[in-house]
């Protein structure tokens, strides 16, 4: 992966994990597993039927399959925020998705992973392609209008994964979509209780899965702060800094 700011690299690895996990009992993992395909291959086949509703509730149910609880906390999203949060795992798409309807901003390479990338394409996710840097203008661009149009979009502006305990800093392209269509900011903070849920490294989306289900519980706490409302020709850069300090409140509020 290339450096900068359009790929950015997180020094996060398997050094950062736990070394002694809580571990299921022997056969749950396997059990978790093979439950969680037979909900994706059947919630797939409806969810085009039914979007929104039938996509948070796929999102939730592969969340209880294995073993993950989720806790909610802060305001509610108003429809056509730009949600932006700090980013540790796949398992983020899936709380976000389970959390409230809406589109997701994430890199392309999301597109081809089983199961995962079919789900976020029905929820109507924006790709970006980094390998063409050109091409972020027409990203800010369509998730602009994403957002004039009403939809809430959530997007990871630390533009990769780190284990939870360190983070990236907020990449301030897209808070320019937030300030071309006079969109809302919503700062959210996702905090697992295991760095196992950790997406990093040279880590593979089945090796994730495999660890995560071995797991004999994970609970992930998603916290939203209250709404930033960004002038007409506001900062992109300020309104970045000030998302990410908001996040960082938050997130401390909840550890108190």
């Amino acid at each position: 992966m290339i450096a900068g700011l359009w790929q950015p690299v997180s020094g996060c690895g398997p050094h950062c994990r736990e070394t002694a996990g809580r571990h299921a009992f022997p056969g749950v993992p396997t059990l978790r597993m093979m439950g969680l395909a037979v909900v994706l291959v059947g919630g797939l086949l409806l969810a085009p039927l039914l979007r929104g509703l039938a996509l948070r509730g796929l999102a939730r149910t592969m969340l209880a399959v294995l073993g993950i609880r989720v806790v909610r906390r802060g305001p509610e999203l108003r429809p056509g925020s730009l949600l932006v949060a700090n980013h540790v795992s796949w398992l983020d798409i899936l709380v976000l998705m389970a959390s409230s309807p809406m589109s997701l901003v994430a890199k392309g390479e999301v597109g081809a992973w089983p199961g995962i990338g079919p789900l976020a394409g029905l929820s109507g996710a924006i790709f970006i392609d980094r390998s063409r840097p050109k091409a972020l203008p027409s990203t800010v661009a369509e998730v602009a209008a994403a957002l004039r149009s009403g939809r809430t979009v959530a997007a990871f502006p630390e533009g990769t994964t780190f284990c939870g305990t360190n983070q990236g800093r907020f990449r301030p392209a897209l808070f320019q979509a937030a300030v071309d269509a006079g969109a809302p900011v919503v700062p959210a903070s996702i905090r697992y209780d295991s760095t196992d849920a950790a997406f990093i490294g040279d880590d593979t989306l089945f090796d994730s899965i495999r660890r995560v289900a071995a797991l004999r519980s994970l609970t992930v706490t998603l916290v939203t702060a209250p709404a930033l409302r960004p002038e007409p020709g506001a900062d992109r850069r300020l309104l970045a800094r000030a998302a990410q300090a908001s996040m960082g409140v938050a997130g401390y509020r909840l550890a108190a």
